[in-house]
């Protein structure tokens, strides 16, 4: 009996002690699983912060949009209008009147040659604004506002630039010229300061180099166009011929006015079509006869200008000269234009003229195979060449001004003699130089 007791009691311990063991086990293991469960937990998924509670809020009323304009955009042709081109736009009559009507008092709508144009309406049609671009710095605009619609012309911000050009003669200044980047403005430019010193038809020659120092205008990066030019050098050989600016004229080196009593061709760039000879074929009439003067070929209607301030002692038909003006100058000159195809207003015998002022129109009148301009001139009575004349010097500069003529060619000398291109902004006080 107490053996079995023993056995019994024995048979319980163990398994009490086994029990334990499991406990021991399922522990572990919990704890292994739980404390994997949180690793997978804090590093797989990353918390995320516990929004605030929310409020209730008032309801936010929404912002009105503002009301959607309607653009119209166009140009004017060279040769139309801007009122026929709002027309072909649909604009309405209306509007047309009131934006041609406030535009007047500031635009001179018979010279306006293109530019383009905006309008702005509401979704109703309503005028709100018009914007008109006749040029870079032209601009205009009709606006609404409290009063009514109101005109005005917008200030454009430029900035003037001094920059010196150079370059080299191939075939023409012109091909140089814009070799160098330039435009034709400036090509005529350069040559009306030297226009008493060069004759641009016969004196250039391949080789011959020119520099120009000259102001650029702009209107942030785009060219606008070309202001007051400082300084030129024209260089054949070993012959140079400069130009400084000085109080609005232009002088030589030794201050003499480039100004002369003549100028060296009554036309701007033409090409001569015949020289002066004794011996010369007639084109109509046959045979060798002399030709006293130079034939400058030019388009039909091209200005002709008196080479010098003079008066007028012919204007009419002379037989095979056509429609011709008659000139007559100081010191025994005389000149002669024939070929015209008419006469400015106000060019009548005794009538005086002044150097540079237009007198008639290139044409084909008289024994004439095409159109030109048949140029001669007299001294005294005798015939001399065009192209071999020579006249005095221009005035000199006053005595009073020299010193400071002399600072400002020197100035210039060396935009001029410097061998890289030179460029800065202009101040005020030297745009008046």
């Amino acid at each position: 009996m107490n053996l079995e007791l023993k056995r019994l009691n024995r048979i319980k311990w163990r398994s009490s002690e086994d029990k334990g063991r499991k406990r021991k086990w399922i522990v572990l293991w919990g704890s292994i699983l739980i404390g994997g469960f949180l690793l997978i937990y804090l590093f797989v998924f990353p918390s995320k912060p516990l929004s605030p509670p929310t409020l209730p809020t008032e309801s936010i009323p929404a912002i009105p949009k503002e009301p959607q304009l309607q653009v119209i955009e166009g140009d004017v042709k060279e040769k139309s209008t801007l009122f026929k081109s709002l027309g072909e736009k649909n604009v309405p009559l209306r509007w047309i009147d009131l934006i041609i009507s406030k535009l007047k008092p500031y635009v001179n709508f018979k010279k306006i040659k293109g530019g383009t144009y905006r309008l702005i309406t509401d979704v109703k049609g309503e005028l709100v604004k018009f914007i008109y671009e006749a040029g870079p710095t032209e601009i205009y605009e009709v606006e609404k506002s409290p009063q009514g619609y109101t005109a005005q012309r917008r200030k454009v911000s430029l900035e003037t630039r001094i920059v010196k050009i150079g370059g080299e003669v191939r075939s023409s200044l012109f091909e140089a010229m814009d070799a160098a980047g330039e435009k034709d403005p400036l090509t005529i430019a350069f040559a009306e300061v030297l226009a008493w010193e060069i004759d641009f038809y016969k004196d250039v020659r391949e080789g011959d180099k020119f520099k120009v120092v000259v102001e650029k205008i702009y209107k942030g990066d785009q060219f606008v166009g070309y202001g007051a030019i400082h300084a030129v050098e024209y260089q054949r050989g070993l012959k140079v011929i400069r130009g400084i600016r000085y109080k609005g004229d232009y002088y030589n080196d030794k201050g003499f006015s480039l100004k002369k009593e003549f100028l060296k061709v009554p036309l701007r760039f033409s090409r001569i079509s015949s020289k002066f000879s004794l011996a010369r074929r007639h084109p109509i009439l046959g045979g060798v006869l002399p030709h006293f003067g130079v034939d400058y070929a030019a388009p039909p209607g091209t200005p002709v200008r008196a080479v010098a301030d003079g008066t007028v002692i012919s204007c009419g038909w002379n037989g095979g000269f056509g429609k011709q003006v008659i000139l007559r100058h100081m010191n025994g000159y005389t000149t002669y234009y024939g070929h015209l195809s008419g006469y400015s207003p106000g060019i009548r015998n005794s009538k005086g003229v002044k150097q540079k002022q237009i007198i008639g129109l290139v044409g084909s009148t008289g024994l004439s195979t095409g159109p030109h301009l048949d140029y001669r001139i007299t001294k005294n009575g005798q015939f001399i060449n065009p192209l071999k004349v020579t006249f005095p010097t221009g005035l000199p500069i006053e005595k009073g001004e020299m010193e400071a003529f002399q600072k400002r060619k020197d100035e210039m000398m060396m935009w001029l003699q410097g061998d890289s291109p030179y460029q800065k902004r202009v101040e005020e006080s030297e745009k008046s130089r």
